[in-house]
């Protein structure tokens, strides 16, 4: 039986839109990374370069997704991610609904399908969910006529982490080449050489991760012991390793994960002391990689575990720009399901003229017609505004 939790197994825990029976036009979800492939992969981080801008502003906010609303839905516990969905929607002017298991009539025996179809009756148009089983958000996706994120669905996949995770590799990479984020593309990820190194068994954020950086051209690298790494790689683009100190030296970017004692990851490791000698990121290790390497993480960190505060405090490591991105890449995907309209080839185009419009009286149905004013006024109507800074 395939495993729902490999990477190159989409077939029963990513869906693409004709999944959903819904009257009319079918919604957009983005439910796994392997639905977007390159050219949506590239197109979202595009979208989030015009939503930087929209952060370093006094006021950060635009009307793009007024009259909409979000609900996010979480099964477990986050920080990061359900406040940066909730911001996000909030800056795009959308109405935001949080939901709870604890205080909710889930408590009382209703089902996650009712729960969804009560929240949908209210008027949701699109829901964030993360939820312990992998393959929730795709079944959801079949109940209600709204467009579903996946937030994470048990060990199976983080979308929009890889998606945010990638926007800060492309940002670090188009600064060191002196170009834009626009200029540079997506040129920096061929060959770049990335080692993750963890509880890669038990991480949603390592296979979302390994099949957008392998869609990009990059080379990953799994360092683990036999115990944290998944049952088969035969599917998996990459190469693994037991000997982190053996990887270092030739990784551009050393991603690492947390041990996911919620899990079980603690029982398969002898000892938290041998797994800090074998597998901790230390200033030590971090040296092996040259002056240029670069360390990031999903989050939550457990500092003096699988990465030193030393570490966790040094310019080369990414973590604060992580969460910051964690904001511009959700609006871009909120901004992609729900104001863009069927046609994706101009999403990029719709956002850069959202944000050079009168955004006192923009709307989302203003979206097509600014894009083709612009067109009308010299431009092609697909420019992408770069942030401010480059």
């Amino acid at each position: 039986m395939a495993d729902p939790a490999d990477p190159g197994h989409s077939c029963h825990c990513s869906g693409r839109a004709d999944h959903v029976a819904t009257p009319g036009q079918a919604r957009r979800h983005l439910l796994s990374v392997s639905d977007l492939g390159r050219q949506g992969i590239e197109e979202l981080l595009s979208i989030s370069d015009a939503f930087v801008e929209v952060q370093q502003r006094a006021i950060p906010k635009v009307p793009a997704l007024r009259g909409k609303t979000v609900a996010t839905l979480f099964a477990e516990d986050s920080t990061r991610t359900r406040l940066s969905f909730e911001t996000a929607a909030r800056r795009l002017s959308a109405d935001v609904l949080t939901y709870g298991i604890s205080g909710s009539s889930a408590s009382k025996g209703e089902s996650l399908r009712d729960t969804l179809e009560t929240l949908a009756a209210m008027g949701v148009d699109a829901f964030v969910i993360r939820h312990p089983s992998a393959g929730v958000p795709l079944q959801a996706s079949r109940w209600v006529d709204a467009s579903i994120v996946n937030a994470g669905d048990g060990a199976h996949e983080h979308p929009t982490q890889a998606l945010l995770d990638c926007a800060t590799l492309r940002q670090v990479l188009a600064e060191r080449a002196g170009e834009s984020t626009a200029e540079h593309g997506v040129a920096g990820f061929e060959g770049l050489r990335v080692t993750i190194v963890g509880d890669v068994r038990h991480s949603r954020v390592a296979r979302s991760l390994v099949m957008a950086l392998h869609a990009l051209g990059a080379r990953v690298t799994l360092v683990a012991p036999s115990s944290l790494l998944p049952v088969s790689l035969d599917s998996w683009p990459v190469t693994a390793s037991h000997d982190l100190d053996e990887a270092l030296p030739s990784s551009d970017v050393c991603y690492v994960l947390r041990l996911q004692a919620e899990r079980g990851s603690s029982a398969r490791v002898p000892s938290k002391a041998e797994y800090v000698a074998r597998y901790g990121l230390s200033a030590r290790r971090v040296a092996r990689m040259g002056p240029d390497g670069l360390v990031m993480h999903p989050g939550p960190m457990v500092r003096g575990l699988e990465i030193s505060s030393e570490v966790a405090a040094m310019d080369r490591c990414l973590v604060r720009r992580q969460v910051a991105n964690g904001v511009t890449t959700r609006m871009a995907v909120l901004f992609w399901l729900l104001a863009s309209g069927p046609s994706p080839s101009t999403v990029a185009s719709h956002a850069s003229a959202l944000l050079a419009g009168d955004l006192d009286s923009f709307t989302p149905r203003d979206l097509e017609a600014a894009s083709v004013e612009r067109a009308d006024a010299g431009g092609t109507g697909d420019e992408v505004m770069e942030p401010v800074g480059g």
